[in-house]
């Protein structure tokens, strides 16, 4: 059953996709048909099988998944969404980082796990662009995240250059 809301590129809309492979003692051998979204070690074993499907696909990695695994099968994946098992881990904001900037993906990036509200922006600063809150969050609260800040000293996915490069080139328009 896909999940209720997801917050996708700034908006609320439902969820097409199922995560396979989230249940314990699922089983990962009949996989339902769909828009379905798999854990790396299932794309590694089944992914000749996976991509004759002809339906939508995607690959789910752990903070411990190496997203290099994929890099060569990016262009075939509609949607790449990374675990947050604990909302006090962060390697899934370097995953997303890599695939945006080293690996070049540029399909769905979704974050998905123990997330909140707070966390939004941060998420959508490095390359995230939808994100499965948990069921006890509400998706339509958390989007007064996105207009949290308005000014981002630092450069990352969603804006490269830095606030002082910024300021540095008006001055040189208007010195």
């Amino acid at each position: 059953m896909p999940h209720e809301r997801v917050i996708r590129h700034g908006r609320v809309e439902p969820d097409a996709w199922r995560f396979v492979g989230l249940d314990e003692g699922e089983d990962l051998q009949a996989l339902p048909h769909g828009a379905i979204v798999v854990p790396l070690a299932v794309w590694k074993a089944r992914r000749d099988a996976l991509l004759a499907r002809l339906e939508p696909l995607g690959v789910w990695l752990e903070p411990h998944d190496e997203p290099g695994e994929i890099a060569a099968d990016l262009p075939r994946l509609a949607l790449v969404a990374v675990r947050f098992p604990k909302f006090t881990d962060g390697r899934g904001y370097s995953t997303a980082s890599l695939l945006r900037r080293r690996y070049r993906y540029a399909g769905e990036l979704r974050a998905f796990g123990d997330i909140g509200r707070d966390q939004l922006f941060y998420l959508a600063r490095v390359g995230f662009d939808s994100y499965r809150l948990p069921e006890h969050r509400d998706p339509e609260a958390a989007l007064a995240a996105f207009g949290d800040f308005s000014l981002r000293y630092q450069g990352s996915v969603d804006d490269p250059v830095p606030l002082f490069r910024k300021r540095a080139a008006v001055e040189v328009r208007h010195g």
